[in-house]
Formats: structure tokens, C-alpha cells, sequence
């Protein structure tokens, strides 16, 4: 019952234009591809069948064997020009496909039956064996179009059928004689070939069947994805805007320009203010997660000196690192640490790394900048004395939402969104990002580069690194 729903499946996609355009060219690409190997076990029947029979019939049979590959070869090539939408041309296609599995199916049929009719005595072992090592190709490689295989079978079955009744006739043995022993034999091989067909076939529409719901999937994801995106892109600019004015009006308050603020009110106004903040960065960080992932953003290639860059992120996050009574050290690379790639995403990419050291960072602590070359990469890691990160948090490190200490009494709090921004960033530079750390000692967490090397200026912006405290 499955293989008779599967077939008809099959017959349904065989007629709309997408199924006709896939089985025909899967056909044809299938058996171009694998023309040498067939023509290895034809050439090699062949030289046997010469040295043991008559050389001239052999060579001529397998001469048209040979021509029917070449046309097989010259139908290929036509189809690959196909698109499919063209109904006249596909059964056109179909139908040459069809007379060229006849042709090649009797030539294949007459070579191994020009083997047999020359054997004096039963058996017909060699004969047989090369008809059957073409059925097996045959249902293995051939299972695309099931008329087409059923077309190059039956042939194969008469040339079998003509093979076993040979010595029958020629002997008109009695029931009891081998010679009827290897006929019902053949019958035998038949029923085994036919249902290894079907069970290639069915393999194959199943296949068809796994690749068509994968697609629609796809389609699926790419749809949900996409409105996704245009979700968080609307909702963070209809969010940033007020949010900004409500910012502004803060800042105001709190700097006294609307008059002087009562003691009770300053700490709630406070409350207010740094809640603002986290969800304007909340926002940023949505509609730089929605870009990258959109592939929105456009990257601006051009030579970064390693040294400037520390430099520009450190002093923007100074004010950041005097409020939370920390301080931040460089050591500078003295050789020429050069890369290629998008200032003002890699300063991007250090002031994320430099504000979760700074977070995770005890009172009092250093967080240290290192800028240095490795062979033909240039590395710029950044050292914190903190609590460390556990084992196996990797995923968690770098992952969407996510903390490493994710509870309600975590010290910090964050979006969970910045260090995935920068591992996209960096891989997007052909970088690499990661990290060593142990409880109780603290993180380094490092960006490598490739360093570029040649008669390229370098950064017009670049200064010398110094220590930043």
C-alpha cells in the first residue's frame, strides 16, 4: 500500500514542471557522471569476451554500446540549457530519453546475448553475470523516472529470458536436468531485481519527499527571521526616540537647569536615569544584533594600527572606569601591529570587552590592555581580576540573553547581548575571539587578527599607546 501511494506521488510530481525538470535532470546528470565507470565493466566484458569468443562480433557489439553513451552524453548536454517551464521541450526531452534507453538496453541486451549464443554447453555463468551487473546499475542509479527504469528492465528480462530458454530449446531436456534448474534460477534473479528497484525507487521518492519539506522549512525559518527583524528594528526606533527625550528631561532634572530638586527626589530620579541608560543600550544593542544578522551592516576596510586603537577605546572608557574606582593599563606592541578592517566596529568591539572586564572587576582592581604580534597575527587581550568564569560556560559567554550568572542576585546586570555583538563583528573581520579563565583569579579575553604586512600607509589616526590609570 505505501508503494502504491509513493507511486502515485511520484506520477503527481513527475507532471507539475518543477518535478518533471528535477527527475530528468537528476537522470541525465546521474548517468553522465557515472559514464566511466559503466564503460570500465563494458571495456573489460568486452576484452574477455574477445579473447574467449569471436573478437569481431564482440568488438561490433560493443561498438554500439559505446554509441549509446555518446548519446546519452550529446541529450545531457542539451538539457542543462532547460529551465524546466517549457512543457514541449520536457516531453521532447522524455521521449529521446526513452528511445535512448531502448537503444542502450538492447545493445547492452545483444552484447551479452552474442556471448551466450556462442557457448556450446550450459551454464551461460559470465553472459548472465554482465546482464545482471547491468540490472543492478541499472535499479541502483536509475530510480529517478520509474517508466524509464521499468523500460530498461523489461528489455533486460527478455535478454535474460532469452539466455535461460536458450539450452531449453536447443536441448529439450527433461524437468529433472540442471539446465531447467538454472531457468528458474533466472526467474529468481528477475523477482530479486524487481524488488530491489522498487526499493531504490521508493528511497528516492522519499528522499524527493525530505528535500521538499527541508525546503519549505527554510522558507519558513527565512519568513519567521524576517519578520523577526522588522519587528525589533520598528519597535527599538519607535522606542528610541521618546526614550531619548525622556533621557534629556532626566539630565535636566537632575543637573538642576529646571530648578533645585528635592533631597527625597534625587535618588528615585537617580533610579531613573541608570534604568534609561540600560534600556537605551538595550536598544542599541537590539538594532546592532538586527543589522548584523540582516547583514545590514557595511563594513569599512581599511589599515588599523593596533596601539591607536587600544588607545581611542581606553580613553573613552576612562569617566566609565574612575566611577567604578578602577583603573586601566596598557602595554603597547613595539612592533609594526597593523590589521585591516572597520575602525569604528573594532572600537566597538573594545569597549565591550573593556566594560565587561570593568563590570567584573573588584573596586580598587586593574584592568590590563595588551597589544601584541604572533607570527603573522596581531593579538589585543584584555585582563581583568575578577571572579573568573566556570568551566563549560563558553556558550553562555558568547550566547544572545544570556549571563553567566544568570540569578536575581547576580552583581552586575546587562543585556547579554554585547559580547555576542562583538564575536559576530570579529568573525565578520576574519578574527577570532575567546577567552582563559579560572574562579577566583580572573579573565583574559582576546581578539586575533590577521596582521597586515606590506607598503600600506598606516592609520592616519593612529597614536602612540600610552598607560592610562
Amino acid at each position: 500500500m505505501k508503494a502504491l501511494k509513493a507511486t502515485w506521488a511520484a506520477r503527481g510530481n513527475w507532471f507539475s514542471p518543477k518535478g518533471r525538470e528535477k527527475r530528468i535532470k537528476d537522470y541525465l546528470i546521474l548517468a553522465n557522471r557515472l559514464v566511466w565507470q559503466r564503460q570500465a565493466s563494458f571495456l573489460a566484458a568486452a576484452v574477455l569476451a574477445a579473447f574467449y569468443f569471436d573478437p569481431i562480433s564482440t568488438l561490433i557489439c560493443y561498438a554500439l554500446v559505446v554509441v549509446t553513451e555518446l548519446l546519452d552524453e550529446f541529450l545531457g548536454r542539451r538539457t542543462r540549457a532547460w529551465d524546466g517551464n517549457d512543457p514541449v521541450e520536457g516531453r521532447r526531452i522524455f521521449r529521446r530519453i526513452a528511445l535512448n534507453t531502448v537503444l542502450s538496453a538492447s545493445a547492452i541486451s545483444l552484447f551479452v546475448i552474442n556471448m551466450a549464443v556462442q557457448q556450446p554447453s550450459g551454464g551461460h555463468f559470465t553472459p548472465l553475470f554482465f546482464l545482471f551487473s547491468a540490472s543492478v546499475f541499472a535499479a541502483m542509479y536509475n530510480s529517478q523516472m520509474i517508466g524509464i527504469l521499468l523500460l530498461r528492465l523489461s528489455i533486460y528480462a527478455l535478454a535474460f529470458l532469452f539466455i535461460g530458454l536458450l539450452d531449453v530449446v536447443r536441448f529439450f531436456p527433461p524437468i529433472t536436468s540442471h539446465i531447467w534448474l538454472e531457468f528458474f534460477t533466472i526467474i529468481f534473479v528477475l523477482y530479486f531485481i524487481i524488488d530491489m528497484s522498487v526499493k531504490f525507487f521508493l528511497n528516492y521518492q522519499y528522499r524527493l519527499d525530505q528535500m521538499k519539506r527541508m525546503r519549505a522549512e527554510n522558507e519558513r525559518t527565512k519568513a519567521a527571521l524576517e519578520v523577526k527583524s522588522q519587528f525589533l528594528a520598528t519597535v527599538s526606533h519607535e522606542l528610541r526616540t521618546p526614550l531619548t527625550s525622556i533621557l534629556g528631561s532626566l539630565e535636566l532634572v537632575n543637573n538642576g537647569v529646571l530648578g533645585e530638586v528635592p533631597d527625597k527626589v534625587k535618588p528615585v530620579l537617580g533610579i531613573a536615569g541608570k534604568n534609561g541608560r540600560r534600556l537605551a543600550a538595550l536598544i542599541e544593542d537590539l538594532l546592532d544584533l538586527q543589522k548584523l544578522e540582516a547583514g545590514e551592516i557595511a563594513l569599512d576596510f581599511k589599515p588599523v594600527d593596533g596601539n591607536g586603537l587600544v588607545n581611542e577605546a581606553v580613553e573613552s572608557i576612562t569617566g566609565y572606569a574612575d566611577r567604578l574606582g578602577l583603573s586601566v593599563a596598557t602595554i603597547p606592541c613595539l612592533e609594526d601591529c597593523r590589521l585591516l578592517g572597520d575602525r569604528s566596529r573594532l572600537v566597538q568591539v573594545m569597549n565591550n570587552l573593556l566594560s565587561n572586564a570593568l563590570k567584573f572587576s573588584d573596586k580598587g582592581g586593574t584592568v590590563t590592555v595588551r597589544v601584541e604580534t604572533r607570527s603573522d597575527r596581531i593579538r589585543i587581550s584584555v585582563h581583568d581580576e575578577g571572579m573568573g568564569i566556570p568551566e563549560g560556560a563558553e556558550e553562555r559567554v558568547f550566547g544572545k540573553f544570556s549571563q553567566v550568572d544568570s540569578s536575581d542576585e547576580r552583581k552586575v546586570g546587562g543585556t547579554g547581548l554585547g559580547l555576542n555583538i562583538t564575536k559576530q563583528i570579529v568573525e565578520r573581520h576574519g578574527g577570532d575571539i575567546g577567552y582563559v579563565s579560572a574562579l577566583g583569579v580572573g579573565s583574559t579575553f582576546y581578539v586575533e587578527f590577521d596582521r597586515l604586512t606590506g607598503s600600506d600607509d598606516l592609520d592616519e589616526d593612529a597614536e602612540p599607546l600610552a598607560d592610562v590609570a
